[in-house]
């Protein structure tokens, strides 16, 4: 899997993703992390990634347009480091579950968080996903 980090998660997640057997950059490694969302969206397209994002407009704008690359939202508040990455190693192997059956909005989240959106059926309190 390819997976193209965002901003505001830390270079460290990427660098994580690709010591776990995928590819990764995050954009600060590319010089596109001071680029505009529809640059970001556009490599992603380009390079078949998947974009790991903190960012509801990614959201948005793969629920509105229904095109564009795979995006995995996490929703998870600022934490340390650690944290982020002992949590994203529980989640992964659903997020990869999600993104094989061809969800291509993957929102993960921690347990507890009040949902502003249906949940489906049968998926696990800490991910939900979406079919564009």
């Amino acid at each position: 899997m390819r997976f193209l980090v965002d901003a505001q998660p830390p270079p460290a997640l990427a660098r994580w993703l690709a010591a776990n057997g995928h590819e990764a950059a995050h954009v600060g490694d590319l010089e596109t992390q001071a680029a505009s969302d529809a640059a970001i969206w556009d490599y992603a397209l380009s390079s078949s990634s998947t974009i790991v994002t903190k960012d509801e407009d990614f959201a948005q704008r793969k629920t509105l347009s229904g095109n564009g690359p795979p995006v995995v939202w996490v929703r998870l508040p600022n934490t340390r480091q650690r944290y982020l990455l002992t949590w994203f190693e529980t989640v992964l192997p659903d997020i990869l579950a999600a993104l094989a059956r061809g969800e291509t909005l993957v929102e993960v989240m921690a347990s507890g968080k009040k949902r502003r959106r249906v949940q489906r059926n049968a998926v696990p309190p800490r991910l939900r996903h979406w079919c564009a």
